[in-house]
Parts: C-alpha cells; sequence; structure tokens
C-alpha cells in the first residue's frame, strides 16, 4: 500500500478467556458474539470483462458448511498484486471467512495477475466500469447470496467510495479505511494545493511494470500492456489546480450520490483523516465512523498502539446489511473518536495516550470556538492587537521537523523549536486548567509579500513546561489558491490578503501548565515544493479582522465509552517470511540535512530496503530518494529517486527500475523519467520520458 512502514508488528496474543475476565473486572461485557463456524480455502478464478478482457481473482471460501449454502461476498479490488499479497492478506481475510463471509481479492485491469492494459491512471471510468461489472459477476455465482460488500485500506478505500458513488445494484455495504473525499487537497500528488513528490509514485509506477507472478511472462504483449504505458506521474503533474481532472472522483463534489450504507475508519497519524467527519456529516446514506490513534494502517496490526479488532466491528456492520442480523450496531452513536492526550515530539510513539469515547455525529452540538489573538508581543490571548506586524525572510529549506521527513500531516514529527526559530511564533500563557480541541483548527492571516507566489503554512503545537514541543496538527495555503484552487491568481506585491487556513482534522488535551503555539511559515520542506522567488512577507496583526487562531473547544461531558476486542491472533500461513538482512529501513527515516554554505544547498536522502521470500522467489525492493533545495536561489529544488524490484528466480534474476529526475527553475518543471528491465545484469528494455511542464501558480 502507499507508503508502507517498516511495520512494528507486535502481536497481541489475547485469548477470549482473558478477555472475558479483563471485561468482567470492568463491569462492561464483551460486545456481540465473535464465533468462527467455519473454515477457509482459496480458489483462483477469472471475471471476465464486457471486451474479453480477464480479471484475475482470489477467492477466500468459507468449508464447512451446509450443503447449497450461500454467503455475501466482500469485494478487495486493487492494483497491488494479489499473488505477492497473499501472506499478508490470507490471515487477514480468514477473520470473516471463518464467520461467513466469501472474500474476493481481485487484481484491476493491467495490474497483477489481470489481463490487459495498464489502466491510464489511479481511479478510472475503466477501473470503476470494471468493478460494477466484477460486482455484478460475484454476486451472481453459486456460492453467493446476492449481496456484496467492499472494503479496503487506502486504494481500497478509494475505490469502495468510488463503487458506492456509482451504487451498483448488488452493492449494500462498504467499509473505507484510510481513504478520501477529496483527490487533490488530501491525496500524495498535490497536499493542500501545493505540489508534493512522493516515493509511492516512484514506486507503484515500478510495480506496474512488473508481470504476473510466479511466471513473470516477458513478451511483446507486456512491453505494451505495461513497461511502454506512459508514466501517471507525468499525468498527474500536468494537472497543478484542482478541478474536473481531479474531480472525477472526489466525492465532496456530490456527498448526495452515496445511497449505500457507509463505515469509514481513520487514524490520527494517517494523512487521509479529514474526511471521516466530513462523510459523517454530509453523507445521507447510513453511515458510521471510527478514527483512532492509528497511521496508515489497519487497527488490529497499527502503530502506534492502542490497536483494536476493527474487523469484529466491521462483522456486525455487514452482518446487519448483507445478512438481515440484529447486531445492535446501528444503536450505538455512530462516532467513535480517539481523544488524544500529550505526548512529547518524536518520530517513534509506541503508544498514543489517550481514550475512546462515543460521539453522536459530527459536528458536535456541544462544540465551542475559542479565538486567540496574535499580538506583537509574540502571544495568544483573547484581546486583539493594536495596528502591528512581523515580518518573515522565506527560507526554502525551514521546516524539516514540521514535514520533512514525514509524507504527509499526521506523521510522527521532532521536536518543533528548530523549525520554530524560521517561523512567527506566538504563544498562550500557561493554560490554568486542561484545554480539550476536537475539531478543524483555523489560522486566519492577513498577510503580504513582495512575491507574486508565496505558500503559508500554519502549525499548532504543544508548548511543555521544560520547552519541548509536540505538532499536532497544521495544513499549508498555496497563496495564489487564496480565493479559488481551480483559478488561481498571482499575488501583488505589497497588497495585503486575508487567508483562512483550515488545518487537519485533530484532537488534543492540553494539560494545564502547558501553552498552545500558532507558528506561521512559508517553507516547510521536502513535504511541499518551494516556491520559486527570494522574498520577504509580512503577518498584519491588528485591523477589522485581526490574525488569530480559532480552536474547537469540548466542554467535558461524560460519553459512552465505546468496549472494542483486542485485535485476533490470525494464523501464519508458510512461504511468506520476510528476509530481515538488517538493512531494512522505513520511508520514515532519513538522512540528516546536509547543507553546504558555500553553494547554499540543503539535502535530505531517504532510503528504504526490503525483501521478502514466496514459494517462487525473492523480491527485493530498493529505493532511494534525494530532495535538495537551495536557499539562495529556491527555484532551482529538485528530487531524483531510484526505486529498484529485483525478482530472484531459480532461472533467471530480473530487474525492474525506475529513476526519476525531477527539477525546477522559475517557470517549469523539467522531468526525466527512466523505466529499466534487465535479466541476469543485460538490458532488455529501457524507455525514457523527458517533458518540459509550465509551472502553473505553484
Amino acid at each position: 500500500m502507499p507508503r508502507a512502514r517498516a511495520r512494528r508488528t507486535m502481536r497481541l496474543a489475547r485469548t477470549a478467556f482473558v478477555w472475558c475476565l479483563l471485561t468482567a473486572a470492568s463491569g462492561v461485557p464483551p460486545i456481540g458474539a465473535d464465533e468462527r463456524s467455519y473454515g477457509a480455502e482459496l480458489r483462483e478464478a477469472w471475471i471476465p470483462m464486457p471486451d474479453g478482457v480477464r480479471l484475475a481473482a482470489d477467492l477466500h471460501m468459507p468449508t464447512g458448511g451446509a450443503p447449497e449454502e450461500r454467503f455475501p461476498v466482500l469485494l478487495e479490488y486493487l492494483p497491488y498484486r494479489k499473488m505477492e499479497s497473499r501472506g499478508d492478506r490470507s490471515p487477514r481475510y480468514s477473520y470473516f471467512v471463518e464467520r461467513g463471509y466469501v472474500v474476493a481479492r481481485v487484481d484491476i485491469r493491467g495490474t497483477g495477475n489481470s489481463e490487459g492494459t495498464l489502466v491510464d491512471y489511479e481511479y478510472t471510468e475503466q477501473e470503476q466500469k470494471d468493478g460494477e461489472t466484477v460486482i455484478d459477476w460475484l454476486s451472481r455465482q453459486p456460492f453467493s447470496n446476492g449481496k456484496v460488500g467492499m472494503f479496503g485500506i487506502s486504494w481500497g478505500a478509494f475505490n469502495s467510495i468510488h463503487m458506492a458513488m456509482r451504487n451498483p445494484p448488488a452493492l449494500k455495504a462498504i467499509i473505507a479505511l484510510m481513504g478520501t473525499d477529496d483527490l487533490y487537497q488530501d491525496d500524495v500528488h498535490f497536499i493542500d494545493g501545493v505540489l508534493h513528490i512522493d516515493s509511492y509514485e516512484i514506486g507503484q509506477d515500478v510495480e506496474n511494470a512488473v508481470p504476473g507472478a510466479p511466471d513473470f511472462v516477458i513478451d511483446e504483449q507486456y512491453f505494451q500492456n505495461r513497461f511502454d504505458t506512459e508514466p501517471w506521474l507525468l499525468i498527474y503533474k500536468r494537472q497543478q489546480r484542482d478541478g474536473p481532472f481531479w474531480d472525477r472522483a472526489s466525492l465532496d463534489e456530490r456527498y448526495d450520490s452515496i445511497r449505500v450504507p457507509t463505515f469509514v475508519i481513520g487514524g490520527w497519524y494517517d494523512g487521509y483523516r479529514d474526511s471521516v467527519p466530513r462523510m459523517l456529516q454530509h453523507l445521507r446514506a447510513p453511515v458510521k465512523a471510527m478514527l483512532g490513534p492509528w497511521g496508515h494502517a489497519w487497527p488490529n496490526d497499527a502503530y502506534p498502539k492502542p490497536r483494536m479488532e476493527w474487523r469484529h466491528e466491521a462483522v456486525r456492520w455487514f452482518d446487519h446489511w448483507l445478512k438481515g442480523h440484529a447486531t445492535g450496531i446501528l444503536d450505538e452513536p455512530r462516532f467513535a473518536v480517539y481523544v488524544r492526550r500529550w505526548h512529547p515530539p518524536g518520530v517513534e510513539l509506541e503508544e498514543a495516550p489517550g481514550v475512546w469515547r462515543f460521539e453522536d455525529g459530527w459536528p458536535l452540538q456541544r462544540g465551542q470556538s475559542r479565538v486567540l489573538h496574535a499580538r506583537a508581543d509574540h502571544t495568544l490571548g483573547e484581546a486583539p492587537s493594536s495596528e502591528g506586524s512581523h515580518q518573515l525572510e522565506y527560507v526554502a529549506s525551514a521546516g524539516v521537523e514540521a514535514g520533512g521527513g514525514v509524507m504527509w500531516w499526521g506523521d510522527f514529527a521532532p521536536d518543533q523549536r528548530p523549525t520554530d526559530e524560521q517561523s512567527l511564533v506566538y504563544d498562550t500563557p500557561p493554560l490554568e486548567e486542561d484545554m480539550e480541541i476536537l475539531g478543524f483548527p483555523r489560522a486566519l492571516l492577513n498577510v503580504s509579500t513582495d512575491a507574486p507566489r508565496a505558500n503559508w503554512f500554519a502549525r499548532l503545537s504543544d508548548v511543555a513546561p521544560d520547552g519541548r514541543v509536540t505538532l499536532i496538527t497544521g495544513a499549508a495555503m498555496n497563496g495564489t489558491h487564496r480565493s479559488s484552487a481551480i483559478r488561481p491568481e498571482a499575488l501583488v506585491p505589497g497588497e495585503v490578503v486575508p487567508l483562512d487556513v483550515e488545518m487537519h482534522f485533530t484532537s488534543w488535551i492540553f494539560p494545564k501548565g502547558h501553552r498552545v503555539r500558532m507558528s506561521i511559515s512559508n517553507a516547510q520542506w521536502p513535504m511541499f515544493w518551494p516556491t520559486p522567488h527570494l522574498m520577504t512577507t509580512t503577518l498584519h496583526l491588528g485591523g477589522a479582522a485581526p490574525t488569530r487562531l480559532e480552536l474547537p473547544i469540548v466542554p467535558s461531558e461524560d460519553r459512552p465509552t465505546p468496549q472494542f476486542l483486542p485485535p485476533a491472533d490470525d494464523p501464519t500461513f508458510a512461504g511468506y517470511e520476510s528476509v530481515e538482512d538488517g538493512t531494512i529501513s522505513s520511508y520514515s527515516e532519513l538522512d540528516e540535512v546536509q547543507r553546504d554554505p558555500e553553494r547554499g544547498t540543503a539535502t535530505v536522502v531517504m532510503t528504504n530496503r526490503t525483501a521478502t521470500r514466496y514459494p517462487w522467489g525473492v523480491h527485493e525492493v530498493v529505493e532511494h530518494i534525494t530532495h535538495q533545495t537551495n536557499d539562495r536561489s529556491p527555484d532551482r529544488s529538485s528530487v531524483v529517486g531510484d526505486y529498484a524490484i529485483t525478482v530472484r528466480l531459480p532461472d533467471r534474476v530480473l530487474l525492474f527500475q525506475g529513476v526519476l529526475d525531477f527539477r525546477s527553475d522559475r517557470d517549469d518543471f523539467y522531468i526525466v523519467y527512466t523505466r529499466r528491465l534487465q535479466r541476469d545484469g543485460a538490458l532488455v528494455r529501457e524507455r525514457t520520458w523527458n517533458e518540459t511542464i509550465p509551472r502553473d501558480f505553484q
């Protein structure tokens, strides 16, 4: 999946007996039954499309039931290669299979083991039409009761939402984990309207170029259908403003399109969490939501802890809609949320402090807004500032601690003090009592600059009494998008403009004695591409609508507490062991920033290596990505990436490689991308794309 981390997977091996003891001691009974009634077996199938292309499917089937028994079908529909993902997915699916569901895992057209030409890019009309055919086919099989549910994480969440927007007759309910309703603002290609280069974009291209396992057939049809197709990255980077290209599959443009019951699950350390409250608020179909203390991972196997058995809640959801069982899930409040308490800054967090509670929906009826004004003495206070302003010199390489090593808003961040030294910072006095927030904080800024293009970054942090600064949330604003991300406009040097920077969804309890901090800057590199002009920006404090921070305050109230089951102990399948050779690292790990004062450059190098053993051989991934910017000439920024997949088979070694050189000057982006295939060290095929793309208000 995108941005897969080298996960810390210490499994919880608690038994049902221990769980009963714990819940009996607390006086709270377990939720519902959790009986395993069936065995499981794997079948392979081909699903025919109207044009004759066949999609490859794994069908995870219940065994041991009554003769001719029919089951609901749960679909996960992905480009992430079903053969290689069996070791991860099969144990995960077994939970559903043992409880009376068929689980179908289907490769999207032109990916994995499916036939046909690779889809043109993510979430195309072709992918969705094929999805409708898949759902219809599954509903008509002898093993099916005619009712289909969809679920998935990341891409699987996206297309579960997209299929629900199309409302095929057999689709009766979905569960979307770690997905979003806004492809432009929230996904990995542009974040908050600012260009982002994500390692996923290179890695997915190379994965798309690998033929199906275990045969890995290399022939002319393979070259035509996969290897020679246009890189998706080029398509995305041509679309630098919001509009029809992104709206085609963005739910936020038409919430009323979904008539399928929808369960959305997100994590505080995941970049897609904003969609959870928005879907809860705007969907008119039955909707339920959960937001926990996790990154981009399944909640039963997530980091950080506490984990929970989300599949138990999923079975209750699907049992209601696909089996007609009374599970009580609709009798509970619609929103289960984990409220975070303070933790120190750092890129490692074993367990997030906090507490679960139920809320009736979104927005909270008891929610309040607290306004804190930025003042001339760099404090935040109830009273607005008199007229005044603060200036900030633009440093393109600033912001590594706020988002340099992370891929999006939400990842674990180190102490913010180094980035705050290159920002305008405003603090409250120490709080006299605990203060909880839950929602979308807003920074309402009055700004000006002496350049035609500038970005602003607003961050909300918790300052502990010992001075440590923990990032809570933040957001970017492309200044040229201040009125519209569809129709950007250049900034007029010297003109004061208002910016409404809605920060990403968050929860936090500020402890008594801590301070609230708002930080404002013009760079957050290398998460966001630098604007090209040297400049000085000004934050104007006073006036009729002064610069201020609006916090979504939640008054204390007794609320019901969810009692989730602990993660189940999934079976282990032989033949899919990871090869840990001591060089595995995660996307979030990076070298320290290397600065060259003479040249003015700043460089960050990130690396990743994984190796996995399969029945047919070893699959190894090695990735390097280097970000560089120049504080003296911020227009001259670059990303150079190399992503290589080596497939070691008994009779040959195949190397699939993608090499990206992405650079900019004041007016253009320059992209050189090479896709390469070697067999036993000899070059078999190489394609290079060389394109100049004008900067479109980026």
